[in-house]
């Protein structure tokens, strides 16, 4: 292997990282359910996104599809409430929009999506302001709460790909909704699924903003204000540089985790840390060449 190629492996290591993560789960759930995968006699990995068990024994839930049950009226079994609260302490530790860049099935098509925008589109037919997920959310709870039925998992395209890939179920729905994603987020708005509208990752850009300790730190020291970083990152906005030279880390729970940043940084002024304590920012100066302007929705 050539240096450029080990070079370029090595520029695309989170990348592959995360293929690896998001398609080792898929193979996990497909293989323990049609090829008998198990470990000691026990499933590997059974059930579906929103609710799964793990050799058999250990629950897993979503936080979020758990919350709009229990908005529903529904009383959920202890090993659920159990399992929701497991993943969701996970989240709130790793920082919970780690799901939608490393875990969630639909962010290799998005990821594909924004990439030919980049390369062919350029350009937003019309503007959503980022802060529309939020809304989203909302409406998905209190739609649970009056029709009594947990309203975004009813018609959530996360669910219904990974249900249509594992299981083989539906109409083709979870396909149809997929290519719609595809679509808008190359020909209509760049990042308009994850970075605008799904009240998933808004719930967990919630999850971990205070407390996620695995963070992308900044050295001031080194950054030149390129804003190569800003250009690749799908939540542009987190990279704001003034605030990065005030806090010496991305603190946003926008932030996905997705490291895209990292290496295509040419100075390596951006890497995986912990959580640093939060500088007085009056104390901090700020170089004008490092205030950009902050991302438009």
């Amino acid at each position: 292997m050539n240096n450029s190629t080990s070079t370029r492996l090595w520029n695309w290591r989170y990348l592959i990282l995360r293929r690896v993560v998001q398609i080792g789960v898929l193979l996990l759930f497909f293989g323990t359910l049609h090829w008998g995968w198990s470990l000691f006699g026990l499933p590997l990995l059974s059930g579906n996104l929103s609710a799964s068990e793990v050799l058999g024994e250990v629950t897993l839930a979503d936080p979020f599809a758990t919350l709009q049950i229990l908005l529903t009226g529904h009383v959920l079994q202890s090993e659920v409430l159990f399992g929701a609260a497991l993943v969701l302490g996970v989240f709130l530790v790793l920082g919970g929009r780690v799901w939608c860049s490393w875990v969630c099935p639909v962010n290799p098509v998005t990821d594909f999506a924004g990439f030919l925008h980049r390369k062919t589109w350029r350009k937003n037919l019309f503007g959503i302001p980022r802060h529309l997920r939020y809304a989203v959310l909302a409406l998905a709870l209190l739609l649970s709460v009056l029709i009594g039925l947990p309203a975004f998992e009813w018609v959530s395209p996360i669910g219904a790909m990974h249900r249509e890939i594992i299981f083989g179920l539906g109409l083709g729905l979870g396909w149809t909704a997929l290519v719609g994603l595809f679509l808008f987020d190359w020909l209509v708005v760049k990042q308009g699924w994850c970075g605008h509208l799904c009240p998933l990752g808004a719930f967990y850009s919630l999850v971990g903003r205070h407390t996620a300790q695995i963070r992308v730190k900044f050295d001031q020291s080194t950054c030149t204000g390129c804003g190569a970083c800003q250009a690749i990152c799908p939540e542009p906005q987190v990279l704001n540089l003034k605030r990065l030279v005030q806090d010496g880390q991305v603190l946003s729970g926008e932030c996905t985790n997705c490291a895209r940043c990292i290496p295509i940084c040419p100075e390596k002024s951006l890497a995986f840390g912990w959580r640093l304590q939060k500088p007085d920012s009056g104390s901090v100066p700020v170089h004008p060449k490092l205030i950009m302007k902050e991302d438009n929705p």
